[in-house]
Order: structure tokens, then sequence, then C-alpha cells
């Protein structure tokens, strides 16, 4: 005879696993070992934090795709009550221009760019977000007057390939991977002046699950995943929104095999990569200390980008109390960065007056 107290249902419905009195009342019971109850728990509570790790991301993936603006002036935004108490606290970096280049007085500016959504419009296709010549051109300016550093989640060598220029800084995979300027041979370590690779060991590791991500994700429309190098991103700008739920368990699934991986998020963009403790912000610091600056009151750094992971490098500079973040936005969010510009047109004009201040303050000191 079964014992009455052994004899339980799972119930997949409700929060739990219940004893159910009189057997008799059940068209099926089981005799469940101790062993085997714990295996139902354990399975059954995966599954649920599975699914709220899902209803995270998918909460993630909405607020990381606001409604776009169709209109590019700032004249036309309507003047929100949230939008102006923001700006309050995030002026426009082209109005507060000239407190910026005064806080440069007897300091070296150093200047750090993300690039998708900084230096080139946000697309579609991530392959095709090309740099205009106009913003190539003011870069290369930049450059010249100012130590500069490209900061990516990007793979290093793609993002190479849409700026072309050889005399920056590029930190790619969200600074996992370094290399400093071809004519910079003081800070060269190693083979063809790659600086640093915080995760080499990873990288057999990004290749499967690049692989793997590839094959579970095929059958989603739009879906497209990037082999960064040191991270994979899975873009989903070109998704359905109805087909969201089914590409975040996809990547999950993928994910729970490797514990040694974790998921961030961008722009319309999820994206795994190693669970060691680097990110942007580290990256400006490494290239700080790499400048000569690690300790200095004598730098300013300023930071634009437009992305949740620039948050990082945000963070590090209001810590440091030192240089200034902004943030390219045409909607309120929470940041830590100081100033904001609209879209990447405001940034180039922005790193145009900032070339041409340089030249003037050059010509103002010969003549002095």
């Amino acid at each position: 005879m079964t014992n009455q107290q052994n004899v339980v249902v799972l119930d997949v419905i409700s929060c739990g696993v219940r004893n159910v009195l009189p057997p008799s009342s059940l068209p099926v019971a089981k005799s469940f070992s101790p062993q085997d109850l714990k295996m139902l728990l354990m399975k059954k509570l995966e599954t649920e934090k599975g699914g709220t790790k899902i209803n995270a991301w998918l909460d993630s993936m909405r607020a990381s795709s606001p409604t776009r603006i169709r209109s590019t002036t700032a004249a036309s935004l309507p003047e929100t009550d949230d939008r102006s108490s923001w700006i309050v606290h995030h002026p426009s970096a082209l109005s507060m221009f000239e407190q910026i280049v005064a806080a440069s007085r007897g300091k070296q500016i150093v200047m750090f760019l993300d690039y998708d959504g900084t230096l080139s419009p946000i697309v579609e296709d991530p392959d095709r977000a090309f740099m205009p010549k106009e913003m190539r051109a003011t870069v290369r300016d930049v450059a010249r007057y100012f130590p500069t550093a490209i900061v990516t989640g990007r793979c290093r060598d793609k993002v190479y390939s849409f700026v072309k220029l050889a005399g920056l800084y590029y930190a790619g995979s969200h600074g996992m991977d370094i290399k400093g300027p071809s004519k910079s041979c003081k800070y060269k370590k190693g083979n063809q002046g790659v600086l640093f690779q915080a995760a080499s060991e990873f990288l057999p590791m990004i290749d499967e699950v690049y692989r793997a991500l590839v094959e579970k994700t095929k059958s989603i429309p739009g879906t497209r995943v990037e082999n960064n190098k040191f991270c994979v991103s899975v873009h989903f700008r070109c998704v359905d929104e109805k087909s969201w739920v089914a590409l975040a368990e996809q990547v999950r699934s993928v994910l729970n095999e490797y514990p040694k991986l974790k998921l961030t998020q961008g722009r319309k963009v999820l994206e795994i990569r190693p669970t060691i403790k680097w990110d942007k912000g580290r990256a400006l610091e490494f290239l700080l200390e790499t400048l000569g600056y690690a300790n200095s009151n004598d730098v300013l750094p300023v930071y634009i980008g437009d992305d949740r992971s620039d948050e990082d490098a945000f963070k590090v500079l209001r810590e440091r109390r030192q240089g200034f973040g902004i943030l390219v936005s045409k909607l309120p969010k929470e940041t830590n960065a100081s100033y904001s510009l609209q879209e990447p047109a405001e940034v180039k004009e922005f790193l145009r007056r900032l070339v041409d201040w340089k030249k003037m303050s050059r010509r103002a000191a010969k003549c002095a």
C-alpha cells in the first residue's frame, strides 16, 4: 500500500508542490522518494528562475528601444517638463562649450569616442554603419591636437575598417582588445602595437557561442549575430517585437551552458561577454595610464557615447572628479554623464569647435 504522506502531485500552474489527500481522489498517484522530490523542485525552480530572467531581459530590451523621434532639430523636440528638467542637469555640450574648454586650461584634453550612434548613425545593418567623410575628417583633426581613442563594443578590426585612421587608439570588444597608434612605438607591447587583451583565454569559447547562437537564432527573422572577437552581439533591431521572447529564450539556452560568460545590453543588441572585471571604464583608466596620466591632475578626459555600456566610463569620470562624460541621446535617460548631445551631427559640431578652439589658442600663444 502506498504511504499517504509520500503521495504528491507537482502542480505546474501554482507555485509549489502540495500534498494531496486522499490519494483515491487523484487520477494518477506516484510515490516519490526524497531524492525524486528534490530533483523535481530544483527543476521547477530553475524553470521559474529562467522565466524571471527572460522577463527581465524583455523589460531591458524594451527600455533599450525608445520610440524614435523623426525630427533631428532641437527646436522641434517637445518641451516636456521631464525633458526640461533633464536638460538642466545634463545641458548641451554645445551650449556649455566655453565652460568645458575653460576647465581644460593648463591641462591636456584626451578624447574618448564611442562609435555606433556617436560617430556614425545607428543603422539596421551593423555591417553598414559607415562613418560619413565629414566626420572622419573631423576625427582626424581632433587626433592631431589631442590623444584620441575609439572605445567600442565592436571588434577592433571591424571598427578600424570603418574609421581608417592610423593616429588613434582603438579599444574594441568593450575595451578588452586595445591597440595603440601605429606611429606610437613608445607604448608597443608585442606585435603590431597591441597594448592589452584582457580575455585571450576566452577566444575559443566565444567562437563556440557565436556558432551556437547563429544556429539557434536562424529561425527568427531579422536577427543578426556578430562575432566581435572577445564578445558576441545579437542584434534585434530588425526583429519583430513579437519574436523577442523567442529570441531571448534562445540566447538564454546558449548562455546557460557557459557560466563564465554574462549577458549585457546595448541599443537593440544583446551582448555576451566574459565575466571578468573589465569594461569601457576600465579601458579608459588603462589608456590614461598608458598615456602617462594615471594619477595626474594635468589631464581632462572627455568621453562621448550613446550606449548603456558607455555609462561605465561616465561613472569612472564622475568618481575621479576629472573630465566630462557626454551622452548622445534625443531622449532623457538616467546617466552619469555631465552633458548631452542629440545625435552624431552634434558630435561632429562639438568636435569641430574643439579643433577650431585649439587652433586659435595656438595662434594666440604664438602672437603673445
